[in-house]
């Protein structure tokens, strides 16, 4: 059976335009929804801010420009850092907070860990994750989280070793484990 060159332009042809139209769309529904998904990441990254610091009245003054050696550094156990904050309140630096990604079982945890000037965790807030609903998803639990507030930030978190890991999550719990091992690193390069 011979297929004719007709056949194959027109197949072509209506694949080509099922193709355009369908970006066509993608396209126009990405403008339609861009600034609406904008603003709710950047609500839920306000809220997680104020999750993770101790004091009241604190305003969040992003780094314009992070340097490439916190970058670096929040690459050591496979986070991605992408939005560092410094933590004023009256006037004065108390911290800072670090916009995290790491790489779960089931896709990327967001969050927001705070660090004090005495290198002490303040908090951890997940700010979005694509974890299992019911398993890796509880470690964005507020009382799952609570164990690493007032963490020393001198010595890298370790399971087992004062730190539980969630039960039934133990990948999503040490992709948790190293992202704030990673704002520790990029603390540390503040110095």
């Amino acid at each position: 059976m011979k297929i004719e060159g007709k056949f194959i332009f027109k197949v072509a042809g209506t694949l080509t335009a099922i193709s355009l139209v369908v970006a066509l769309l993608l396209g126009l529904t990405n403008m339609l929804t861009a600034d609406k998904i904008a603003a709710i990441n950047k609500q839920k990254t306000e809220e997680a801010l104020a999750k993770v610091v101790s004091a009241a009245d604190c305003e969040f003054p992003p780094m314009e420009e992070i340097p490439q050696a916190m970058i670096d550094a929040a690459n050591e156990q496979g986070g991605k850092l992408s939005e560092v904050y410094e933590v004023k309140s009256g006037g004065d630096t108390i911290g800072y907070a670090f916009k995290v990604t790491a790489s779960g079982s089931q896709g990327n945890i967001v969050m927001i860990v705070g660090v004090d000037t005495d290198l002490t965790v303040t908090g951890v807030s997940i700010v979005n994750n694509s974890e299992t609903k019911g398993i890796g998803s509880n470690v964005a639990t507020d009382s799952f989280l609570a164990q690493f507030d007032g963490m020393d930030g001198t010595q890298n978190i370790t399971l087992g070793q004062g730190y539980d890991a969630y039960s039934g999550a133990t990948i999503s719990s040490k992709a948790l484990f190293a992202a704030i091992n990673d704002c520790i690193n990029c603390y540390n390069e503040l110095a």
